[in-house]
């Protein structure tokens, strides 16, 4: 199909090297078990942050001990319409079905050359491989009147983008709040010009290796707080005590996980947790992502003493990540910024 990026052939030499990848891989000594079952991440209720003082700070409570336990959680009556949903993953999918060739063209939507990925360009063997494509876009590009965006898929990005922020700000506060924190720090510095959302599709894929192959590899997130949410595919695994835990598509959900940020600036409370998406054989798998970052010069330090983690810009914690991806072919993130 013309709209499919060329994985089979960009990644021939991957595949037929498979059997060194794996001798690499297991002299890294970080291996997790690769066994996983299939669990329903913490499901809360957050529509009870509505209903009294009791129910807001048991609601509350939830929140924070699946934040330090799994790094994960889901969300359910949170105020984002099933049609906002609906529509939003209508419109990636229509986005994803035009042809590659158009889709690398940075013309394409008028967006900046980065925005479409596909792959792993740095990759040097298949743990390192992304068999996926996206686009990731900030949210101010949205509005732009310089981008090229099709009515409806502006429509849809919008109030997607609108509606799940507020989610993500008012999780993030209680999370502070939570630590004894009313901190603004949140709110005055993730801004719509500095968070993006990212449209997610992973084609199946058929090759022999595929289950060396990741949809994702396996990550932290690089930011406070990512919000997705995902179709009925599966995919998404995470670690937990040590061991992949694939989590249960829930239709009703919002999927949270902290990132590293975050990590950093509780101190080690909350935890960001590495996770990855497998590949699927026969099916392809769509989600959307809403990631809360702040700007580039905003400074992260830890809300309590004495601090795990020295002080840094999230500029520098970006320019190490990127570092890092391109010396060694993965991420390290925070381990770079213990005191």
């Amino acid at each position: 199909m013309e709209s499919e990026p060329p994985f089979e052939e960009a990644y021939k030499a991957l595949r037929e090297n498979s059997i060194e990848e794996e001798a690499k891989m297991s002299n890294r000594g970080n291996q997790i078990v690769v066994m996983y079952e299939e669990c329903e991440l913490p499901l809360i209720d957050i529509g009870r942050l509505n209903m009294g003082e009791l129910e807001r700070k048991e609601c509350k409570k939830e929140m924070a001990r699946a934040s330090q336990e799994w790094g994960f959680f889901q969300v359910i009556n949170h105020g984002v319409s099933s049609k906002i949903l609906e529509d939003m993953r209508s419109e990636q999918m229509q986005v994803f079905k035009q042809p590659f060739r158009l889709k690398t063209n940075h013309q394409y939507l008028n967006l900046s050359a980065s925005c479409y990925r596909w792959g792993t360009p740095t990759a040097t063997c298949l743990s390192q491989l992304s068999w996926s494509e996206a686009f990731h876009i900030p949210l101010s590009d949205i509005s732009s009147s310089s981008t090229a965006l099709p009515t409806s898929l502006r429509s849809a990005m919008g109030h997607f983008a609108s509606t799940v922020s507020e989610v993500g700000q008012r999780i993030v506060e209680l999370l502070a709040e939570e630590m004894g924190h009313e901190s603004r720090f949140f709110k005055e510095n993730c801004v719509p010009s500095t968070c993006y959302i990212r449209m997610n599709r992973y084609p199946p894929c058929p090759t022999s290796s595929q289950s060396q192959i990741f949809g994702l590899m396996p990550h932290t997130d690089s930011d406070f707080l990512t919000i997705l949410h995902q179709d009925q595919v599966g995919g998404l695994q995470l670690v937990k005590d040590g061991r992949w835990i694939a989590v249960k598509p829930n239709p009703e959900a919002l999927i949270v996980n902290i990132g590293d940020l975050l990590q950093a600036w509780s101190n080690g409370v909350y935890k960001s947790v590495q996770h990855r998406v497998v590949t699927n054989h026969k099916l392809e798998r769509f989600s959307t992502a809403y990631f809360l970052c702040p700007s580039y010069d905003a400074v992260i330090e830890s809300c309590v003493e004495p601090s795990l983690y020295r002080k840094f810009s999230f500029r520098e914690f970006r320019l190490q990540v990127q570092e890092d991806v391109q010396k060694l072919g993965y991420k390290v993130g925070l381990p770079r910024f213990l005191v």
